[in-house]
């Protein structure tokens, strides 16, 4: 079982912040359309990637005419609302090389790219070519569950389902598991174990994380990541940071 990080503590405190944030929605707006669009269904029970994208919105408290209105948005004039977005992965690095690997929607890749560079070259980073960094990463599937009753005979039921890594945040237990077992994972949990999903993604988790033990430090990084997740076409940020 993995342990509980400060930067997970820090991180949480910002992403409840980010939630706030006026242009949280609209995000995560586009990604469901963008996920119906894909997946050709506005069904979640058959549009995976649409079901993650409505998990995403229900964990940010979006409302739920909101997501309903950008399923709509993906059927409504050939889709418009999402057609012109392109799924864009950047890869780069942080003040004090920390990695990065980027996740935008974009309407215009080359406005994104000099924006992103401008960004990282400011906050002391550099924008870096594909492959620079995200073998330092692998993708997961994660799952966060409510904690209920005794926490270590939760964990150890999950284990039993296949949980890749087990560990505890605040008042959830983060589940790992392979990305292609996400959904298989998600439904056992939530049907067989009846536990609280507040939310299943699929994530870019680091194979190995850098220490950042000096508060100043700290800050640099957390003002630096904010800069970032601020631009409107960024969706998320992974950093390997422990």
């Amino acid at each position: 079982m993995s342990g509980h990080s400060k930067w997970s503590t820090i991180k949480h405190q910002k992403e409840a912040k980010d939630k706030k944030r006026g242009n949280i929605f609209t995000k995560l707006s586009r990604v469901i359309t963008v996920a119906v669009i894909k997946g050709g269904s506005a069904d979640s029970e058959t549009n995976f990637s649409l079901r993650l994208a409505i998990d995403r919105a229900r964990a940010a408290n979006m409302p739920k005419e909101n997501i309903q209105k950008a399923i709509d948005r993906a059927g409504s004039k050939g889709g418009e609302g999402g057609q012109g977005l392109t799924e864009v992965v950047y890869e780069g690095f942080g003040p004090h090389q920390i990695a990065l690997v980027i996740e935008a929607l974009t309407d215009n890749t080359n406005r994104t790219v000099a924006e992103l560079k401008k960004l990282l070259e400011r906050g002391g980073g550099s924008l870096a070519s594909p492959g620079s960094t995200s073998y330092l990463f692998e993708k997961m599937g994660l799952l966060a569950v409510a904690k209920k009753g005794d926490i270590e005979t939760m964990m150890l039921k999950l284990i039993d389902l296949g949980a890749e890594d087990v560990g505890e945040k605040e008042e959830e237990i983060i589940v790992y598991t392979k990305a292609e077992n996400l959904g298989r994972m998600r439904d056992q949990v939530a049907l067989e174990k009846n536990f609280e999903i507040t939310r299943a993604e699929i994530v870019m988790r680091p194979k190995v994380v850098v220490k950042i033990p000096e508060v100043s430090k700290s800050k640099k990084i957390q003002n630096f990541l904010d800069s970032l997740e601020e631009h409107d076409d960024v969706q998320r940020v992974f950093a390997n940071i422990g």
